[in-house]
């Protein structure tokens, strides 16, 4: 019942930029802290970016400040990552997840099926 479904995926050109969204049903998402993660192929997941349920706390990777953006929209039940100046070392899947506990964790409770990014000429 409770679950996040992320959406905003898809093949881009090196440069360019997609936003990525991810929805909860069966739970309120402000009662949460996010986290976006990151698995490119054959690699170990990542954490990307994290924000608190508030959204008065929000951290990067170093490898994406300045190109990606975590926000939320709590009315809506859905946080999104914007990503922008996309790398090839940017494919993979990333998985959004929700912790009602603890903030930018690396073992979140709950998580989402993941969408593909894809970052090629």
């Amino acid at each position: 019942q409770l679950q996040l479904v992320e959406s905003g995926g898809g093949l881009v050109q090196p440069g360019g930029s997609l936003r990525l969204s991810c929805a909860a049903s069966g739970f309120t998402l402000d009662d949460y802290h996010i986290g976006w993660f990151h698995q490119a192929p054959g690699k170990e997941r990542k954490g990307v970016s994290c924000i608190s349920s508030s959204g008065g706390r929000i951290n990067y990777r170093d490898s994406v400040k300045g190109r990606f953006t975590i926000s939320r929209d709590n009315a809506k039940n859905t946080v999104y990552l914007q990503m922008n100046s996309l790398k090839p070392e940017d494919t993979g899947i990333y998985y959004c997840a929700a912790d009602g506990y603890s903030y930018c964790s690396t073992k979140p409770r709950y998580w989402g099926q993941g969408t593909q990014v894809t970052v090629s000429s």
